[in-house]
């Protein structure tokens, strides 16, 4: 058993069984043993690869998107440039890097990076030592100021929870102990409030997630926008409106069970877009309609940036400058599954790529 499996076992023998987020929370962010305190789990050495590390095009489009979207709403200056858990920072610096060539844009921006994570903190600094970036630990500390901001595989990490159709209502799948084992157990059925609008859509036995850390975050980041102006683009994967169950762990590129190797396995659930939407258009902001990563991609010239990029490559080179665009764009790879929601103040034109 891993240390924080022991944990586990000994808080479910004496307190009973656990809710899945509890069990997220403490699996990605325990500060000895959770997975992202004590670890840099992005590329090929770690556990997964996200977009900014499959090809420099993605953080460069995204990064003039958000450039464009300040050029339309008349170059607030200052203004914050920020992104919500940056990784290991490729994304920013790639974004940074695109938008020098916009006048005004980088000397206007104050770069802000929201990182709970003191080992990746280390990691990012490396990145954009030359940057002039500050860090804070959540997005309630984000300056209020005209913001623009981008969140990649954000949403994603944060903790769900589940719960079973039943006749009698709701059942809440739990962390229980069985023997020396984490398994999941029902809770007895009951009503809930938070779910009765899906009564409509659903039958017993479906599974819907929720994910409530989210809602506050997305408020925040939706209040300044509409006070101060901004855009915010959310990228990740997931759809509209849950349904079944998505919670997944990813080890050294290969999945496994969520419960077997408690704070060594990243732990991830689908982005539910449909209640993000809902919690900015009642700060007053603005959202776009939901758009696949490859479409959105597309919209933006990634094909015509590949082109310029090969024709400096070569051989293998070449060869993994091709498998990056298809990987960032086909259907059968990320470009359906992942998705991207733009929120704006609403007497503001949605970013480039956001409307056909």
């Amino acid at each position: 058993m891993t240390p924080l499996a022991r944990q586990f076992a000994r808080r479910i023998a004496r307190h009973g069984p656990m809710s899945i987020a509890d069990y997220m929370a403490e699996c990605l962010l325990h500060p000895e043993h959770g997975y992202y305190a004590t670890r840099d789990p992005f590329g090929r050495q770690g556990d997964f690869i996200t977009a900014p590390e499959i090809s420099q095009m993605f953080g460069e489009l995204l990064g003039l998107a958000l450039a464009q979207s300040w050029l339309d709403q008349g170059r607030p200056s200052p203004f914050t440039l920020a992104e919500l858990g940056p990784g290991r920072g490729t994304l920013m610096a790639d974004m940074l890097r695109a938008t020098r060539a916009v006048p005004g844009f980088r000397q206007a921006a104050r770069v802000v990076l929201v990182e709970a994570s003191r080992a990746l903190r280390q990691v990012q600094r490396q990145t954009l030592e030359d940057e002039g970036v500050s860090w804070i630990g959540a997005a309630a500390e984000l300056p209020e100021a005209p913001l623009f901001l981008v969140a990649n595989e954000f949403f994603d990490a944060l903790p769900i929870r589940q719960f079973t159709r039943a006749e009698g209502g709701w059942s809440e799948r739990l962390v229980a102990l069985e023997g020396e084992r984490l398994v999941l157990k029902l809770a007895p059925p009951a009503p809930l409030a938070a779910l009765e609008h899906r009564l409509a859509d659903t039958r017993p036995g479906d599974i819907v997630e929720t994910c409530q850390p989210a809602l506050p975050i997305v408020s925040e980041l939706a209040r300044r926008i509409a006070r101060h102006g901004g855009a915010a683009l959310i990228v990740d994967y997931g759809g509209w409106r849950s349904l079944g169950d998505t919670w997944q762990a990813l080890r050294a590129h290969r999945p496994e069970d969520p419960l077997a190797n408690p704070g060594e396995a990243d732990l991830t659930a689908h982005v539910d877009f449909e209640p993000l939407a809902r919690a900015a258009r009642a700060e007053g902001a603005a959202c776009s309609a939901l758009v696949p990563q490859g479409v959105l991609l597309e919209r933006l010239g990634i094909t015509e940036r590949a082109r310029r990029l090969a024709a400096g490559l070569s051989g293998a080179r070449l060869e993994a400058h091709v498998a990056a665009h298809r990987r960032l764009t086909h259907p059968q790879e990320m470009g359906t599954l992942f998705k991207a929601l733009a929120i704006t103040p609403v007497a503001s034109p949605p970013p480039p790529g956001f409307s056909a």
